[in-house]
């Protein structure tokens, strides 16, 4: 009896110390640098949100291979969406994503769809602000809609590309109030919102981080956010304004929201190990002092989603952004 007590703990015990080393084996890693691709221009959000996160990966020290930043932003964003399409299995390489992955596929008739990718997490949803040059006076948006009303096609909103976000807004704006802008398209937000301080366009929909410089010197006006609750970010960006400053569209008598994911994903068919070695390194990200800041500065909406969850968000959402562009005629029929 005596060898029989001592040898079913020795055996439990090497079981666990062989489970903890096959653990151990089995978790993944990078063994080369991570490509982040980027499918937008430099100084938009997205390029801002990627080296941000960049660098919180590189102060803590949270990978051991470094992360590139790559801008692929070539054909509204194709260019990015169909390069990770083609990477296929290749662990090494992930993308910061947006709405694009529907509205770019669904206005070109691309050969891709989200699920040609993995999900890895979405990790915040990003706002819409109408934004006008401080120099024109507007302090409403329906003071601002009813002169663009008074002189249709004549007065210029500025967004990133072509059939998207800030192109959606603008026709939904169009159809709520009847008025009809000159839609002008720019590679990224910080074009569109160094034409507005130029006067070269009389209004964007920018997301905040795409003009908090602009607003923070003056240069531009807040004049309401696309979203169905204000910002809750209390603290002063200008002399005299934080984001939570800024009313709704809808508290102004302007019937529009919109709000845009903001998401990493992998090629697909790439391991369950890998996407969860890049969850876990998100998880560890956003948990930084770092990050909470940068989401405050730019009025971001925190957000962990990964997994199912995910999964099922995604599917909804693309209906969603089917439906808001068949309304605006922008689905492309072949």
């Amino acid at each position: 009896m005596q060898k029989n007590i001592i040898r079913q703990p020795m055996k439990v015990g090497l079981f666990l110390t062989t489970m903890c080393c096959a653990l151990s084996a089995s978790a993944w890693e990078p063994t080369k640098p991570v490509e982040l691709v980027v499918p937008f221009s430099a100084g938009g959000a997205s390029d801002q949100m990627a080296r941000s996160i960049q660098g919180i990966i590189t102060k803590h020290n949270l990978m051991k291979q470094p992360i590139i930043v790559q801008n692929k932003a070539g054909a509204s964003g194709a260019e990015g969406l169909l390069d990770l399409k083609a990477s296929k299995g290749d662990p090494n390489k992930i993308i910061v994503a947006s709405s694009s992955i529907y509205t770019t596929p669904l206005a070109t008739n691309l050969p891709f769809n989200w699920k040609d990718l993995t999900p890895i997490a979405m990790i915040a949803q990003d706002a819409f602000v109408l934004w006008t040059n401080t120099q024109a006076g507007y302090k409403t948006p329906m003071a601002y809609i009813d002169d663009v009303k008074k002189k249709p096609e004549t007065f210029k909103m500025g967004g990133t590309s072509s059939k998207r976000e800030d192109h959606m807004i603008t026709m939904m704006i169009e159809k709520q109030t009847g008025a009809k802008f000159l839609y002008i398209p720019y590679k990224g937000g910080g074009e569109a919102a160094t034409q507005l301080s130029g006067n070269h366009i009389n209004s964007d929909t920018n997301n905040p981080s795409e003009s908090v410089s602009q607003w923070r010197a003056g240069e531009h006006q807040a004049l309401c956010v696309f979203s169905d609750k204000r910002i809750s970010y209390t603290a002063k960006v200008t002399a005299t304004q934080g984001w939570s400053d800024i009313p709704t569209c809808k508290e102004q008598g302007l019937n529009v929201s919109y709000e845009m994911l903001r998401i990493f994903m992998m090629p697909g068919g790439v391991k369950p190990e890998q996407t969860q070695f890049y969850v876990d390194l998100l998880q560890k990200v956003v948990a930084t002092p770092e990050w909470k800041t940068y989401l405050e500065k730019n009025a971001l909406k925190p957000e962990f989603v990964t997994g199912a969850q995910l999964n099922a968000f995604l599917t909804k959402d693309e209906q969603l952004h089917r439906e808001i562009m068949k309304d605006a005629g922008f689905l492309l029929t072949k």
